[in-house]
């Protein structure tokens, strides 16, 4: 298995097996994110764009003001705002004032937004499908697990 990663970064020794195991991941999420990117790039959005897409959909038909979405991102960006501007701007994204606060803009998707991530969904299953063909379900329930056990502190 590590053969992949040898082969991958032109290495055949690390200093020790916590080391080998985050380049590991490190490589197998940059392979993932560009596979992501690209699919994005076809649809003329990038992968924060998407994200925030995606975000706002799930709150569908509430929305988010900036700092929330922020907050959920997978990766975080301090561009937030620019990034909801170019998704304004083409109407897959409108914002509103919220009734509360009215200094608070809130980011909502609008149905043609909805409609993008709907057009893309087949080619994230696919994409998803494809990079895990080798693993079985138990395999990628353990994935999940230990990635998860990773980051969970700081989200405490």
């Amino acid at each position: 298995m590590a053969n992949a990663l040898y082969n991958r970064v032109k290495q055949k020794k690390f200093e020790n097996i916590r080391q080998e195991a985050m380049i590991s991941m490190m490589v197998a999420a940059g392979h993932y994110r560009q596979i992501l990117n690209d699919i994005c790039s076809d649809y003329n959005i990038t992968h924060d764009q998407y994200n925030i897409l995606r975000i706002l959909k799930g709150v569908h038909p509430d929305g988010h003001p900036r700092y929330e979405i922020i907050n959920r991102m997978i990766e975080r960006t301090p561009d937030v705002t620019r990034l909801l501007d170019r998704l304004v701007k083409r109407d897959l994204v409108k914002r509103t004032k919220s009734d509360e606060d009215r200094r608070l803009s809130i980011a909502k998707i609008t149905n043609k937004g909805i409609q993008l991530l709907e057009e893309m969904a087949p080619e994230f299953t696919r994409a998803a499908k494809d990079f895990t063909h080798n693993m079985a379900e138990d395999e990628l329930a353990k994935l999940a697990e230990l990635s998860s056990k990773l980051y969970e502190e700081l989200n405490e």
